[in-house]
Order: structure tokens, then C-alpha cells, then sequence
């Protein structure tokens, strides 16, 4: 097992993650500027939360990310300053698409997969939401954190 304490293994973690964003942010077509050199928030090997820079306003967060142990996503920072409201929001979200995989229904502004293996992705969805949002009301996980 990986030690995630060890800086240097932890900096490849990072760069792995932030890829995957920038990757998935690219498929996606979100037009963006630099993905942060390393993530706003994490807890390795499971989560992380990266600030990505807007094309429209260089130099200021554009977009929140996350990245890890679950499905990569991102939100629009417009609303969301801190990385623990990207997570609750993204968590929100996860949560009531996975009620609707359950019911056999699209959601209206959100997809996830190609829609074949629903049944599957629904529990783990939303077994990850329910992790997120306990993370994100938990003020131990962010006592570090300037709030």
C-alpha cells in the first residue's frame, strides 16, 4: 500500500488528478485556463477539489473540479468560492441523479455515462454523494481550512 504521507508520492497522486481533470474538462468542452498546480483541497488517495482558472477572467477561479475515488466532475465557481461548497454542490448533485437513475429517468441538466449501465452506477453515485456531503459538514475534516 501506497504511503500517501510520503510528499513525493503524493505529488504524483496530484499530478495523476490534476490530468484527469484537465483531460476531463477537455472532453467536456469547458473552455478553461490552468488547472492549479496542485489541488484546492484533498484527502489522498480518495478525493480532491482543484481550482481551474477562467478564460474570461485570467487569473481568478473559473470552475472547481474533483477528482480521485469517484467519478470526475466539475461546477461553476460563479456561486462557489470554497472548495467545501464544490463539494456539497457536486455531492447535491450526484445525489439527485442517482434518484433519478434509480427511477429509470433522465435527469434534466446532468448525465453521467452512457446511460446503459444505470442500475450499477445509481449505488455507487449516490454512496458517494452520501460520503461527500458527511465530509463536507464535517468541520474536523476542514479544521485547517480558513473558513
Amino acid at each position: 500500500m501506497l504511503d500517501y504521507d510520503d510528499p513525493e508520492i503524493e505529488a504524483q497522486w496530484f499530478e495523476v488528478r490534476r490530468n484527469e481533470v484537465a483531460e476531463y474538462l477537455g472532453r467536456e468542452g469547458v473552455a478553461h485556463g490552468e488547472v492549479g498546480k496542485a489541488p484546492a483541497w484533498h484527502l489522498s488517495p480518495y478525493v480532491s477539489i482543484w481550482a481551474v482558472e477562467s478564460l474570461k477572467s485570467p487569473g481568478s477561479v473559473g470552475w472547481r473540479a474533483i477528482s480521485g475515488d469517484l467519478p470526475t466532475d466539475y461546477v461553476s465557481a460563479k456561486e462557489i468560492k470554497h472548495p467545501r461548497d464544490a463539494m456539497r454542490a457536486i455531492a447535491t448533485l450526484w445525489k439527485e441523479a442517482s434518484e433519478y437513475m434509480l427511477r429509470g429517468e433522465k435527469h434534466p441538466t446532468f448525465a453521467i455515462g452512457a446511460g446503459d449501465s444505470n442500475g450499477e452506477l445509481a449505488p455507487m453515485l449516490a454512496s458517494r454523494a452520501e460520503t461527500l456531503l458527511g465530509w463536507a459538514d464535517d468541520p474536523e475534516v476542514w479544521e485547517d481550512d480558513d473558513l
